[in-house]
């Protein structure tokens, strides 16, 4: 079969499930990125199977079940409410206009700037003195590589040490977990050097993909709650797509300040 760039496949070695777009095709090798996952890989072209790209049941539920909350339904009380701002910083653009996407459904405040992650640590201070977020998502792509050695060596991944480096230096600029919120990492990323370095949420505990949306569905459960009140962590994990082993975190405060009268 002829394959070309912009076809939808799967792998077969892997059981065909994530669902690609090729982006490149040299010789033998395509080059691919995953639909709804921030996973980019390569395959031999004899290992692919061309997907219909229709949206499954289960992938319609779960989009169905992160439709954001609409505070406009409850600023019909006495009460007004001031969502804490997100500063999104991503290395796709196609995953990014996404997420800004998803914010702008539920009336936030948010603000998208497109970078490689090599970048992310030498620019951040930048960012954060121009935009002043409450919130800010530091999500691009990563992977383990097993064969390179154990999960728990930094060189064993893709970009971790860029989201690593991006969240210290970003934790150097407002030392505060309240004062700043930080979510950080893609698929598989080194989820403990993460939080040691200072991010309030992380990818990946259990080193499995996530969904392109994860890191916004977190942002936006943080900017709509409360800022006088703890969290409930678990309840803003389950609404990830795989929960706590695509993603974890500390119990902090939230960034949306309530007021009277409106």
């Amino acid at each position: 079969m002829n394959f070309k760039v912009g076809d939808y496949v799967t792998r077969k070695s892997h059981n065909n499930d994530v669902v690609f777009i090729i982006t490149d095709i040299v010789d033998n090798i395509c080059y691919l990125k995953g639909i709804n996952f921030r996973l980019c890989a390569d395959s031999e072209i004899e290992d692919l199977v061309i997907y219909n790209m229709n949206i499954d049941k289960e992938e319609e539920e779960f989009i169905e079940r992160i439709k954001p909350d609409n505070i406009s339904d409850v600023s019909r009380s006495d009460y007004f409410y001031l969502p804490g701002k997100i500063l999104h910083i991503d290395s796709d653009d196609e995953y990014l206009k996404r997420c800004l996407k998803y914010y702008e459904s539920a009336n936030i405040w948010a603000f998208g700037i497109k970078e490689k992650e090599s970048n992310f640590a030498s620019k951040i201070h930048e960012w954060l003195k121009e935009y002043n977020p409450s919130i800010i998502v530091i999500t691009g792509h990563d992977a383990f590589y097993r064969k390179k050695g154990s999960e728990h060596n930094i060189k064993s991944y893709k970009n971790s040490i860029n989201f690593v480096n991006a969240v210290k230096e970003a934790r150097r600029f407002e030392k505060s977990h309240e004062k700043l919120i930080i979510i950080a990492g893609a698929c598989q990323s080194n989820y403990e050097e993460l939080i040691k370095a200072g991010a309030n949420f992380a990818s990946s505990p259990k080193r499995v993909n996530i969904h392109a949306l994860d890191p916004a569905i977190i942002a936006t459960k943080m900017s709509l709650s409360d800022a006088s009140k703890e969290i409930n962590i678990k309840s803003i994990l389950e609404n990830t797509k795989y929960g706590k082993e695509g993603m974890g975190g500390v119990i902090t405060k939230g960034t949306m300040y309530v007021g009277y009268p409106r």
